[in-house]
Formats: structure tokens, C-alpha cells, sequence
């Protein structure tokens, strides 16, 4: 069993004390960064004081993104198996195979 690392992350001015895998630092701590890079662009964009509006809009931004990524790879799965598909039939019409 590997050894729990304790860290603190601080996020939209609250810090967060977490117990992680160590393999999980280097993830936490950038997911937090672009977490304030983010509220930080909202609050200057959008003249948005509320860190709880903040928060959910970059939440909302990241779902978002997982979201449209689930899109695009069923759509480009899609178009793949489409094409292979249509290969197939090209080479069973040539082979004469039915």
C-alpha cells in the first residue's frame, strides 16, 4: 500500500487541505491552477465579484469541454466505422465473396 501525500490547494480563495495518492499531485495541483486562472479571467471579463458564480461558470466551461471532447470522438468513431464498412464491401464486391 503506497503512502498518502498531504497537500493544500487553494482555490478561489479557500485552501483545501486533501489526502492523494502521490500520483495525484501533479494533476490536482494544475487542475487547481487552471481553476484560477479561469475564475480570474471570468471576474475581469464579466465584472463577476461572486466566487460562487465564478465557480460554477468554470465548472460549467470544463464539463463543457469534457462534454464536446465525448462528441467529437463518437462522431469521429462513427465516420471511421463508416468508411471501414464501405471499404469492406469494396473488397468483398472485388473478391466476389457473398
Amino acid at each position: 500500500m503506497s503512502e498518502k501525500l498531504k497537500i493544500k490547494l487553494s482555490i478561489a480563495d479557500r485552501v483545501y487541505p486533501l489526502t492523494i495518492d502521490p500520483s495525484q499531485e501533479e494533476g490536482l495541483r494544475k487542475a487547481a491552477k487552471n481553476i484560477e486562472q479561469l475564475a480570474k479571467k471570468f471576474e475581469q471579463s464579466y465584472a463577476v465579484r461572486d466566487k460562487q458564480d465564478v465557480l460554477a461558470m468554470c465548472a460549467l466551461q470544463f464539463a463543457s469541454k469534457i462534454e464536446q471532447r465525448g462528441i467529437d470522438h463518437s462522431e469521429g468513431t462513427r465516420e471511421a466505422t463508416d468508411r471501414l464498412k464501405a471499404l469492406d464491401q469494396l473488397i468483398t464486391d472485388k473478391l466476389g465473396i457473398k
